[in-house]
């Protein structure tokens, strides 16, 4: 039994030590008959792209042997494999470029530190030019610690330069998740500290190196204004949208069915609900992160890695105009929204609606599946799966301010039909936003909104929506005939009075005789349970009646 690759990044070692493998290797082709010069392929984390990079890699590099973990696939029953280990090659990988200022920058220099040593031998017969850039360099990368990129600008061109001259061969280069230290600087505060050296560093090797034959570069955005890739006339941009290399990142139903089926499981409707839904060009894509763990564990739940683009889209949340919350909360109610969608500016650099949408689509959190108008960049953009359904609970609760599983806890006492767990839930949930933000019964209904995203698994979520004689506040239809539908009516007591408890009282036996009156639950089937909820700053009234 093959072992299961879960978090290995290194191809050599997934064919060298009896891992499970879905050949890709058909990539390399693609990436030589497109021949172009620079490539940008844009994925969400978790997807596939460090291993695919460790791929053409050891495929490309004129310094190993890579006979025998190529033998037997795909790429070998082509043409190009006359290609094999034929190019000075550049693999610098910064996914792991993460958390402080300090931090990123020992990583990138350790990575260049480990090229530089790498090639060590082409460091000879240098003139006096070289000599000094050289010394430069090669100073900056072992001081590691000084907290700047700036003395390793010219540290990738450089190595390119010296490749060629001791190869004669133009250099392949590829560089893993670029973006990601762009990211976290955004997130930490310090972007301004390290985003013109980084720069420098990238732009140099992409657009004025004359030593370059192709270069690939993966990310989850394309960072466009600090004229990295702004201005190079030699790039192809492949988004989530793109036809092009879509197969080659996640894996395709095939694989799927294939992988499970090797460790005893079954793609069936439960592990297609949670996984599935990703659509990537013309591609129905499986999370590949997801699934390993799901044939390793065999238990079929969220295995969701946070990333610092999850933590920019929660800060982004919490400043978002009325328009995108309007658009939001239409998503958290239908799992789809039409909108305008931007993927090729990034959001930290272009803060607006269609680059925040770009960003929940560019991280995973979205999938596009209709383009609507793509000279306007309108599209269809839906939640994919059971999965990431679960990530828009937990950004619910952080905008609400609630611990996770809180929501969770309030749905099930209510689909429970456990009125006294309901409203201690919910009475507890009230403690917790500012009394400000709790002044109009619409800020109660897009709270229980929130929460009604925990059950739309089961239930159709209507909301506002003219029905019977009226417009009801919130409907939770049952799929299933036989479980108990709910119609929610909210109301909002707005000036103090004395006897508080049996104004909210009365209140909330009015919006049970609202529903009743205005039919609200009319078309429903089954048992159906009438919920009036009145409230005054962080008081509640509760009242439950079945329809009889």
């Amino acid at each position: 039994m093959k072992k299961i690759p879960t978090g290995i990044k290194s191809f050599r070692k997934l064919r060298e030590e009896n891992y499970y493998f879905v050949d890709k290797t058909l990539m390399i082709k693609d990436f030589l008959e497109r021949g172009s010069e620079v490539t940008l392929i844009t994925r969400p984390r978790r997807f596939g792209k460090t291993i695919n990079m460790s791929m053409m890699s050891e495929f490309f590099d004129i310094t190993k042997d890579s006979k025998e973990i190529f033998k037997g696939t795909k790429i070998m029953d082509t043409p190009y494999a006359s290609e094999l280990n034929q190019y000075p090659t550049i693999f610098i990988s910064f996914a792991d470029a993460k958390e402080n200022k300090e931090t990123i920058v020992k990583f990138l220099k350790n990575q260049f530190q480990l090229e530089y040593s790498r090639y060590n031998y082409i460091f000879k017969d240098m003139d006096e030019y070289e000599e000094n850039d050289y010394r430069i360099i090669n100073e900056g990368i072992k001081n590691n610690q000084n907290g700047t990129l700036q003395d390793i600008e010219k540290a990738l061109i450089f190595l390119m330069h010296r490749l060629k001259k001791y190869y004669g061969k133009d250099v392949v280069l590829f560089i893993d998740e670029y973006d990601t230290p762009f990211i976290e600087a955004k997130t930490g505060n310090f972007y301004q500290e390290i985003k013109g050296s980084l720069a420098t560093l990238l732009r140099s090797s992409l657009k004025n190196s004359g030593d370059l034959k192709y270069a690939m570069l993966t990310g989850i955005q394309r960072v466009v204004k600090e004229n990295i890739l702004s201005d190079l006339n030699n790039l192809v941009v492949c988004d989530v949208t793109d036809q092009r290399y879509a197969s080659y990142f996640g894996f395709t139903n095939n694989e799927t069915q294939e992988l499970l089926e090797y460790y005893g499981l079954e793609l069936n409707d439960e592990v297609k609900k949670m996984y599935d839904g990703y659509h990537i060009g013309n591609q129905d894509i499986y999370n590949p992160w997801s699934l390993l763990n799901y044939a390793d564990t065999q238990k079929l739940i969220s295995f969701w890695v946070n990333t610092s683009a999850n933590s920019m889209i929660k800060n982004a949340l919490k400043q978002a105009d009325y328009t995108f919350k309007n658009q939001y909360d239409k998503l958290i109610k239908e799992s789809k929204l039409d909108t305008y969608v931007s993927m090729q500016t990034s959001f930290f650099e272009e803060a607006n609606n269609s680059t925040l949408w770009g960003l929940f689509v560019n991280a995973g959190y979205l999938t596009v599946t209709k383009e609507i108008n793509l000279l306007k960049g309108k599209y269809r953009i839906e939640i994919p799966n059971e999965e990431v359904k679960q990530e828009f609970i937990k950004l619910t609760e952080y905008q609400l301010g609630l611990s996770s599983g809180t929501l969770d806890t309030v749905t099930e006492s209510l689909v429970n039909e456990d009125q006294e767990t309901f409203l201690e839930n919910y009475q507890e949930i009230l403690m917790i936003p500012s009394y400000h933000a709790l002044e109009k019964e619409n800020s109660y209904h897009m709270m229980m909104l929130g929460m009604c995203l925990c059950l739309n698994k089961d239930y159709e979520i209507i909301s506002n929506r003219e029905v019977g004689k009226g417009r009801d506040d919130l409907i939770l239809k049952a799929k299933d005939e036989k479980s108990t539908s709910f119609v929610l009516e909210f109301k909002y007591l707005k000036e103090d009075k004395k006897a508080l408890e049996e104004a909210l009282d009365e209140l909330s036996n009015k919006a049970i005789q609202q529903i009743k009156e205005n039919k609200y639950d009319y078309g429903l089937k089954g048992k159906v349970i009438y919920i009036g909820l009145a409230h005054h700053g962080k008081n509640v009234s509760v009242k439950w009646e079945n329809k009889i």
